[in-house]
């Protein structure tokens, strides 16, 4: 082996065993990131109703159904996302549940592929 070869070689393990020694000095106690679970509740696991309302090509609010009572007093998130947009917009689910249109902040257009996700916060 030439002698720069060599001394590239050198510099290589000689960086790698610095970064194993400040690795090994790390100390992990009981109770560390990532060992806690908290369930959370589900005001429901049924299916909804999911309408895009359009003006013209674009999309300017969804209608969601079938939302349970339990969801009451909740607020509904929703965004479209037409790979090139994305929309969202928030609205208050009423007490009994129901329907609810949620308004987009602007108007995605109308693609072959979309996505619309929708969050439940509260109640």
């Amino acid at each position: 082996m030439s002698s720069p070869h060599r001394l590239l070689s050198i510099l290589v393990l000689s960086a790698a065993t610095a970064t194993t020694g400040f690795a090994a000095a790390v100390t992990v106690g009981a109770g560390s990131i990532g060992t806690a679970r908290i369930s959370a509740p589900r005001c429901t696991a049924a299916g909804l109703g999911v309408v895009q309302n359009l003006s013209g090509s674009t999309i300017v609010s969804v209608t969601v159904s079938s939302l349970p009572s339990a969801c009451g007093n909740g607020t509904l998130q929703v965004t479209v996302n037409n790979g090139s947009t994305s929309a969202s917009g928030s609205s208050a689910i009423p007490a009994a549940g129901g329907s609810v249109t949620v308004t987009l902040g602007s108007a995605p257009a109308v693609a072959v592929a979309e996505e619309t996700d929708l969050v439940i916060t509260g109640p």
